[in-house]
């Protein structure tokens, strides 16, 4: 997947959420008689911008910058330049505390309500999904402490249903931060339904880095399938060296493959390193030769190829299921996704000032765009998903009560209602310096981040 592809992908994500949380602010503020008069996507030097002609007489500029990394609305307010006498009442810092909380908020407010309608369309749409089936546990872990069992569905997490591998992994992490002993009911291989107690006891998932399921020792459970190719990713290392869809892989220097897993094992044991391939192509063997590609991971360097399995139609059909819902039921499941994840979000922040949680979690702009890059190339359903988590993310961190983010100046708000008056300039300054100070630091971490993940 080429780095442009998630660029271009990264820009339309950040310039839809962030439209959609400026012009919450843009139509709170036009209501509250609040004269604008910039509405910019992206910070810095507009390189396209165009006027609108509003009712009151007003020449509102549009515009689109050169940084797509946010965006701002520009209202009339004293403290940014003189007022003329006229117009005074329609500057922001001269309305009531109602009306200025209302236009701040409403930012978040419209992110909230772009997941809302985001996961709506989802819900609509339907999704084809994996379905929760469990794999070998890894021997000792804390999975096969619970007694898990090769095959197992996962009917329920508590009290929550679960309908795919996704929803699965969401609320273990949702219902293990703190611990304790997760109830798990499942339905095993044989058709009986159990109910396996998952004892986290003192652990908190956060607290540690990396797959948190491979920590737990869960893996999902594939068919044992012969090791017939079934396609390649872009500019792969086995496409390039002759491979072709429909081969069968017999030996991979020597070793005998038979099934997939034994495969891949294989191959990632030998980065950079000639590998002969024994294929049967149309009832004939073939010798081919691949130099498997370097992957760098916490565990060291891995070796890939680049292929992929076939998976016959009647196996696909045993692994996924299709779930979708009628309007009305889409828009109650898209209020309470909504409602869990912003949930589930500011959970998981409060960990990370508690020291409860690896800071390793924070992400920045380089895995946000290779998700969308990714995402992306599943298909529609996938990349609006994302787009809802991220609009979750982003209302949820603006609310925060932090200098320059919106959850800083309704503090700000806040304090006024009850000293009865606008906290001093000198304080208002003090509190920006923290919040640069606060946001410079968080976009180190997850940069940093970023590059450890690319580097691995």
């Amino acid at each position: 997947m080429s780095i442009l592809h998630n660029i271009f992908f990264f820009i339309v994500a950040i310039g839809v959420l962030v439209t959609f949380h400026e012009y919450g602010h843009y139509w709170v503020a036009r209501r509250a008689g609040v004269k604008v008069l910039r509405f910019s996507i992206g910070f810095g030097k507009p390189f396209f911008s165009w006027y609108k002609k509003t009712a009151e007489g007003d020449n509102i500029e549009f515009a689109i910058a050169a940084i797509p990394l946010g965006g701002y609305v520009k209202m009339l307010d004293e403290r940014e330049g003189e007022v003329p006498e006229n117009e005074k009442s329609r500057a922001f810092n001269n309305q009531s505390i109602a009306k200025r909380f209302a236009i701040v908020s409403a930012g978040p407010a419209f992110n909230f309500i772009l997941a809302i309608l985001l996961y709506w369309f989802v819900f609509m749409l339907g999704a084809t999904v994996d379905r929760p089936f469990i794999g070998e546990t890894e021997p000792g872990s804390i999975a096969a402490g619970a007694g898990f069992e090769v095959k197992d569905e996962v009917l329920y997490v508590g009290d929550t249903q679960i309908n795919s591998w996704n929803e699965f992994r969401l609320e273990i992490l949702d219902q293990g931060l703190d611990g304790g002993t997760l109830p798990i009911r499942v339905r095993a291989a044989d058709g009986l339904e159990y109910t396996r107690e998952l004892a986290l006891g003192e652990n908190r998932l956060l607290e540690y880095e990396g797959d948190i399921f491979k920590y737990l020792g869960f893996s999902q459970w594939w068919p044992r399938l012969k090791p017939e190719i079934g396609g390649f990713t872009e500019n792969s290392a086995a496409e390039k060296a002759g491979l072709q869809q429909g081969d069968i892989v017999l030996q991979a220097d020597g070793i005998a493959i038979d099934e997939w897993a034994t495969l891949v094992d294989v191959v990632r044991n030998n980065p950079g390193k000639a590998m002969q391939f024994t294929v049967l192509r149309d009832g004939v063997e073939k010798v081919i030769t691949i130099i498997p590609d370097i992957r760098k991971t916490e565990d060291g360097e891995q070796g890939f190829i680049g292929a992929y399995q076939n998976i016959p139609e009647e196996v696909r059909q045993q692994l996924i299921t299709h779930i979708e819902y009628s309007p009305f039921e889409a828009a109650y499941k898209a209020i309470g996704k909504t409602w869990d994840m912003s949930a589930l979000t500011l959970r998981v922040l409060w960990k990370m000032v508690a020291g409860e949680a690896s800071l390793a979690n924070i992400s920045g702009p380089i895995t946000i765009a290779t998700y969308a890059g990714v995402t992306a190339s599943i298909g529609l359903v996938s990349f609006i998903s994302f787009l809802a988590v991220i609009s979750v993310s982003l209302g949820v961190l603006n609310l925060l009560p932090v200098p320059m983010l919106d959850g800083g100046h309704l503090f700000y708000y806040l304090i006024e209602l009850i000293k009865g008056s606008p906290v001093s300039e000198a304080f208002e300054m003090r509190g920006q310096q923290v919040g640069i100070a606060v946001l410079v630091l968080l976009m180190s971490i997850a940069i940093f981040n970023d590059i450890q993940r690319l580097l691995q």
